[in-house]
């Protein structure tokens, strides 16, 4: 009980002295997740629960990543950060938004390769300003930290089509193409890309010769499009993350820069909790 206090005080104590904003969005978020899973429950969905419960998790983070690395969170960036995981885990999953607006993905891919780019960016760059013999070029900062951005942007399609063969879901969204090249059919076998065009109908059978189902309008694209266009929009949100950080860094002598200490994470200062600040006042007093 005494440990879980200090953590309670300690969040509280961080979030009402410089983020009210931040804490403010955290608890209503926190509050929409909780009557969410309640529902699910009800409904029987374990399937939901576990995600709301994931998103319980992940909502936390930001707050312990600061604390543990004695990093600080831009108020911006912590916010986004919370709307992105509602937006990902509770309204694209659960409510499927995924599959009633169909760019959500395509938006919550672009600004996860921004907020990993400024993540990477300010990695490197708290580096380079505490070192004092090792002084990184600011193309050379912005090419690491849209690496870094493409890394996790891939990572995750890997995790993606894990679940899919594994778990056997379908979080690489299936595309309906009218068109296909394929060597496949190529009867010389001669490597020789075929061009199937204007296709309307597929339908698909099983080993016995049974149709299981028939697809109106075109041909099942199984994840491809899906993959690369994630891919694609992560590159894009990660690349003009990088022009404004490469900006920055050229004219670094600029002090209070919007744009920089809205989205980039800052080293921070470890502070005592208000309440373990009155225990130390009280023990004093008592000696």
């Amino acid at each position: 009980m005494k440990k879980r206090y200090k953590i309670k005080d300690m969040f509280i104590d961080a979030y009402k002295e410089t983020k009210r904003t931040s804490l403010l969005v955290f608890l209503i978020l926190r509050f929409l997740v909780i009557v969410c899973m309640v529902l699910q429950l009800i409904r029987g969905d374990i399937h939901n629960s576990l995600l709301c419960l994931l998103s319980l998790i992940l909502l936390i983070m930001p707050s312990i990543i600061q604390h543990k690395l004695d990093i600080k969170l831009p108020n911006t960036l912590e916010i986004i950060i919370y709307l992105f995981i509602f937006s990902a885990e509770i309204l694209g999953e659960i409510h499927n938004f995924y599959g009633t607006f169909s760019s959500w993905d395509t938006i919550l891919h672009t600004l996860n390769g921004f907020l990993c780019a400024a993540i990477g960016f300010s990695l490197i760059d708290l580096l380079n300003k505490k070192s004092k013999k090792i002084k990184l070029s600011p193309i050379y900062l912005c090419i690491v930290s849209f690496c870094f951005s493409m890394t996790i942007g891939v990572c995750w399609e890997f995790f993606e089509y894990g679940m899919d063969k594994i778990f056997l879901t379908d979080m690489q969204k299936d595309t309906i193409v009218k068109k296909i090249s394929t060597v496949t059919l190529d009867p010389d076998q001669n490597n020789k890309a075929i061009v199937i065009d204007g296709i309307e109908t597929t339908i698909i059978y099983d080993k016995n010769g049974n149709e299981l189902t028939k697809l109106e309008s075109g041909y099942l694209d199984i994840g491809i499009n899906d993959t690369i266009k994630d891919l694609f929009v992560n590159f894009i949100g990660a690349f003009v993350f990088c022009i404004f950080g490469y900006f920055y860094l050229k004219k670094n002598k600029l002090k209070n820069n919007i744009f920089i200490d809205n989205f980039v994470p800052t080293k921070g200062k470890r502070k005592i909790p208000k309440s373990i600040k009155r225990k130390i006042k009280t023990n004093k007093e008592r000696i």
